[in-house]
């Protein structure tokens, strides 16, 4: 038994761990591809909200209710962010990640507020919002 060597000593610790990274990278280059979509249809979703305000329809018991044209320029506000985000995650930037970071947890929380207006809606993008989170935290780029 001593000229066998056991499967445990033939593993290479480094593969895996790149393999992950090189996943977790190109999930945040798509994250960043996401966090851009989303930003443009957050901004097309606050334009629609400040122009039409009897397009979302909420009822009466509403415990967060807010006016539909405050929704808008949440929406607004929040997409033009995460599109100045989104392009720093792109080129790779710290501030970018960071940044991604908190306006994907906003969105998801303006989303979860505005659950009444449109809830498949809200439900797809907080779900794309927690991509994005989960994909900028797992990429490490300076392991690359």
């Amino acid at each position: 038994m001593t000229g066998n060597t056991s499967a445990v000593n033939n593993v290479v610790p480094d593969e895996e761990p790149f393999q992950q990274q090189s996943i977790a990278g190109g999930i945040s280059i798509s994250a960043a591809c996401m966090l851009l979509i989303l930003a443009v249809v957050s901004v097309l979703q606050g334009i629609s909200a400040l122009v039409d305000d009897e397009l979302y329809v909420a009822g009466i018991d509403y415990v967060y209710k807010f006016d539909t044209t405050t929704w808008g320029w949440i929406h607004l506000v929040l997409g033009v962010l995460a599109a100045i985000c989104a392009l720093g995650l792109l080129f790779g930037t710290a501030w970018g990640r960071y940044t991604a970071l908190g306006i994907a947890s906003l969105v998801i929380l303006a989303n979860f507020l505005a659950l009444p207006y449109y809830p498949a809606w809200s439900i797809v993008i907080i779900a794309l919002s927690v991509v994005v989170i989960w994909a900028v935290t797992t990429w490490q780029p300076e392991r690359w």
